[in-house]
């Protein structure tokens, strides 16, 4: 039965009501599960029109490759008129490409009649998010971000806050200083290295204490370009 279950695609090329109802109820079930695996695994970034989109494409998807068949000719006039669509947008998360990939690889499977290779796949993969996500795979164990300080010109910057980096065994590396306010001020930019254990609150609360109240900010670290 497995057999007959994994070798129905591309068996049969002529499109019916009943074979386009089962593709598209199908794709949309797919859809659906692998939005739902992304909402699971990225509850604090997703967005509504993303995870829409992924419950969607591989209805399109399947529905090209239900439309295209076997005509060759069917298939470049279908790829001449989508030639003409421009998307703008930023460039996306790699992770959120690779879910749009996943989807079209659904629709796709879909399309083709591979019933059971779609939903396969798409459990397989589906699984090895979830799996990805909780045992964070990747992740790195230190935050890197910089951390901007303005000091009186009377406090020496060179050992400035290396108590309160030693305090809170904090990695950590001067990049720049330079002065401010007609030299009355010193802007000190160093690189941290912030660890799980780390109250940023606590620490940004001692440099406060040291700098005298002045100017503090703690952002992320540009990734650098290769």
């Amino acid at each position: 039965m497995l057999d007959s279950i994994f070798s129905s695609a591309l068996t049969d090329t002529t499109l019916t009501f009943s074979s386009a109802v089962i593709t598209i109820g199908l794709a949309i079930l797919m859809g659906a599960i692998i939005s739902l695996t992304y909402m699971k695994t990225n509850a604090n970034t997703y967005s509504q029109s993303f995870t829409l989109t992924m419950v969607v494409l591989p209805v399109i998807v399947a529905i090209i490759i239900l439309l295209i068949g076997s005509n060759v000719a069917r298939a470049f006039s279908l790829a001449g008129a989508f030639s003409i669509i421009r998307f703008r947008s930023a460039p996306g998360d790699p992770k959120d490409i690779s879910y749009v990939l996943f989807t079209m690889a659904s629709g796709l499977a879909c399309g083709v009649g591979a019933f059971g290779y779609a939903v396969l796949f798409t459990i397989i993969l589906c699984v090895l998010m979830f799996a990805l996500s909780h045992f964070k795979f990747g992740a790195k164990k230190n935050q890197q971000k910089l951390l901007k300080v303005t000091i009186p010109e009377n406090l020496s910057y060179e050992e400035a806050f290396d108590e309160v980096f030693k305090k809170f065994n904090i990695e950590y590396q001067l990049n720049k200083v330079r002065t401010t306010e007609l030299g009355s001020l010193y802007e000190l930019v160093y690189l941290v290295h912030l660890g799980q254990h780390v109250n940023q609150k606590e620490f940004l609360d001692a440099v406060r204490t040291r700098n005298g109240n002045l100017d503090i900010s703690l952002n992320m670290a540009p990734t650098p370009e290769y």
